[in-house]
């Protein structure tokens, strides 16, 4: 875990930036597709929960966790296969980042970020620029 400064138009040019954004989607969705099959079902995500929500998610009862991931799949599961595909995986990563760059806004907060999180390779490649 490190501590930085983050600011919401950072965060969206780690966005726009296509290829480092599409390499950091690619590492992510491979490290949570355990069995190698190019989806990511329900239960995948639940096991690696923690590698992408904060302590608060995991104080939430069931039904919370059950409800959200009812959102989520009927939002993001566009072919409605019951699992996440890379693009459908992409286009969520998008819209939480975009979420995340427009509840920070444009002042710089400091944050302690895990080191493969989003919001860390945003930083990074801010840092890298």
């Amino acid at each position: 875990m490190s501590v930085a400064f983050v600011d919401g138009p950072t965060v969206v040019e780690f966005v726009n930036d296509s290829e480092s954004f599409e390499k950091w989607v690619n590492e992510k969705f491979e490290t949570l597709d355990s069995n190698g099959d190019g989806v990511l079902s329900r239960e995948e995500l639940q096991k690696r929960i923690g590698k992408l929500s904060s302590m608060e998610y995991e104080l939430q009862s069931k039904e919370e966790i059950t409800s959200l991931y009812d959102e989520l799949f009927k939002k993001f599961d566009v072919d409605r296969s019951g699992t996440i595909d890379r693009n459908e995986f992409r286009a969520l990563m998008k819209e939480i980042l975009l979420a995340k760059a427009r509840g920070i806004g444009n002042s710089p907060v400091c944050i302690i970020l895990q080191g493969d999180s989003l919001l860390m390779r945003a930083v990074q490649r801010a840092t890298n620029s």
